[in-house]
């Protein structure tokens, strides 16, 4: 009679998960909420919110989140949906893609970047905007 539902989003906010410095994950991580990271994160992550990677965390893989912040180190392929902040002490290597990029003098930025627009419409059913509209 009464289902419970998954959480929305909104539901999750103020929610942060983290991983302490001194600890190190190897393997994937996928989270609906936002993520914290001051340890090492050897492997991919998948979020609809936003990671800040804290000034001793670095991740080795890729990245696909809503928003991030960045201090530490990151080695790998990185998706951004809307805005990427990369910190003053940061260290990138590989390949951004965001929608807003904003970078502190003082960064090391070593990547390919390109910057799109925010999707806003989200093709439904393998359907293109373009087909919808005819």
């Amino acid at each position: 009679m009464f289902e419970k539902s998954q959480k929305s989003y909104t539901d999750l906010l103020g929610k942060t998960n983290r991983i302490v410095e001194g600890t190190t994950i190897t393997g994937d991580i996928i989270s609906p909420a936002d993520f914290r990271l001051d340890g090492h994160l050897i492997g991919n992550f998948q979020s609809k919110g936003k990671i800040v990677i804290g000034p001793a965390g670095s991740v080795k893989g890729d990245i696909i989140c809503k928003n991030a912040d960045i201090e530490g180190t990151f080695e790998g392929k990185i998706q951004v949906q809307e805005i990427l902040n990369v910190k003053s002490k940061s260290h990138i290597t590989g390949e951004v893609i965001c929608g807003k990029l904003a970078v502190e003098p003082g960064a090391e930025f070593s990547a390919t970047c390109v910057m799109k627009p925010n999707v806003k419409n989200l093709p439904n059913n393998g359907q293109s905007s373009e087909e919808k509209s005819a």
